[in-house]
């Protein structure tokens, strides 16, 4: 593989699209990694990526961007173009101390307003002194994102963007994702490796196995016959998490925000239905999770087992 900066575009299309992928496909000596890869991310737009380990994801953003130059195909983005990008993994020593401040300094020269401003655009303001090896999972990814927009960029990449977050925080953290491309106008490219995190609000899902397999909405995406194929037939049903509309928010300390603008300390609806509000909670997970089993039934079934152990 080789590196290589991608071709311009013209100038005609320089304003609409910001990366562009034709018929794209990498070799790696006599085996193709990925290929005839058709891509195009706009301002405001989101693209997901999904796709089993090694179907070709992370290649496919690396020519996107430029990193990797495609041996066959073209591989063009917009002159000037400002990337955000947010990893999947962070290479640091977690023994060491860092402050968020200093973390969001490590590869850009910002100010302390910057530090303040992108912090507070992922509702991560309070931790601005704080050492990023006391962060919860949920923390971090809100200070990894805040690291990628703190310059305005014009695309951000998210690798993994809910990696170490729980089923609570992901649906938070997607919320947050969706809010950052409305205030910044930005493209959105995103790697995703969990289908349960293939959030709606995706203008486009495309599908990977070393080429498109298929393309679409989230909803389309779900009920084609190949995305079945490769995934089961009840894959779909993942997507419905986050179909739903929800009624609140949890903040990141500790408030609970009403779609009324109202906010209270606590969550009164602690075992909401998720067919009314929306909301589904740990417990009810596996209703989605792939494995057949009705989450209320589940429930009945832990409370029989506690009465049996309790005799």
């Amino acid at each position: 593989m080789t590196e290589s900066k991608p071709e311009l575009m013209p100038a005609s299309t320089r304003e609409a699209v910001l990366v562009r992928l034709d018929k794209a496909g990498i070799r790696k000596g006599g085996d193709w990694l990925v290929r005839g890869v058709d891509l195009t991310v706009s301002p405001g737009e989101i693209v997901t990526l999904i796709g089993p380990n090694g179907s070709g994801k992370s290649t496919t953003a690396k020519l996107a961007l430029g990193i990797l130059k495609p041996s066959e195909g073209r591989a063009s983005r917009r002159p000037g173009l400002k990337v955000g990008y947010v990893p999947q993994k962070l290479a640091i020593d977690w023994t060491l101390p860092l402050s968020v401040q200093r973390f969001l300094r490590l590869t850009n020269p910002l100010s302390d307003a910057q530090c303040r401003d992108a912090l507070e655009q992922t509702g991560a303001g309070r931790l601005l002194k704080s050492e990023i090896r006391t962060l919860s999972g949920g923390e971090l990814q809100r200070v990894m994102l805040a690291r990628a927009i703190a310059r305005n960029p014009d695309l951000l990449v998210l690798d993994e963007p809910v990696q170490g977050v729980d089923y609570a925080g992901e649906i938070a953290i997607y919320d947050l994702i969706s809010e950052i491309r409305g205030s910044l106008g930005c493209g959105i490219l995103m790697i995703s490796h969990d289908l349960h995190v293939v959030m709606a609000a995706a203008d486009q899902v495309i599908c990977l196995n070393g080429h498109v397999c298929c393309r679409g909405t989230p909803s389309d995406v779900s009920q084609d016959d190949s995305y079945h194929a490769l995934f089961g037939a009840r894959a779909g049903t993942a997507l419905a998490v986050y179909e739903h509309r929800h009624d609140h928010v949890h903040l990141p300390d500790g408030k609970v925000r009403h779609a009324d603008g109202s906010l209270c300390s606590d969550c009164p609806g602690a075992h909401h239905d998720h067919t009314v509000d929306g909301h589904i909670h740990a417990a009810d997970r596996h209703a989605v999770d792939g494995n057949g089993t009705d989450g209320a039934a589940h429930n009945e079934a832990g409370k029989r087992k506690e009465l049996g152990n309790a005799g």
